[in-house]
């Protein structure tokens, strides 16, 4: 069973990724590669930083380390859209659910589901 929901997070279309609590890029699938540029191994343990546009970071950041303190987010159910910028420096919008991920009763970082919805 592990093998198959690992196929369906790999293939999926849309991006799927995981960052850790220190923001640090721990699972990348072929969808994020697809979207953003960057292949797993290119992400794998890079900052998240790589694709959110310098203008936002400290807007992104401060809600990023709110959300793991509190462990409650206001986006949850909800799709969030936001800038991005690709491996490329192409400006993009994005869309995302997130999900935290908890170990041992404290948040441990966040997946999330991304689409590219800059054609919209």
């Amino acid at each position: 069973m592990k093998d198959i929901i690992f196929q369906m997070a790999e293939k999926a279309d849309d991006g799927i990724m995981y960052v850790t609590a220190d923001g640090n890029i721990a699972y990348w699938n072929r969808g994020c590669e697809r979207i953003f540029g960057f292949s797993a191994a290119e992400t794998a343990g890079a900052n998240l930083d790589i694709i959110i546009p310098e203008k936002h970071r400290k807007r992104h950041w401060d809600g990023f380390y709110k959300v793991l303190e509190t462990g409650r987010t206001a986006y949850s159910g909800r799709m969030l859209k936001v800038p991005a910028i690709r491996k490329d420096g192409e400006k993009l919008i994005i869309e995302f659910s997130m999900q935290i991920i908890e170990q041992e009763g404290k948040s441990a970082g966040f997946t999330a589901i991304v689409r590219d919805v800059t054609q919209r």
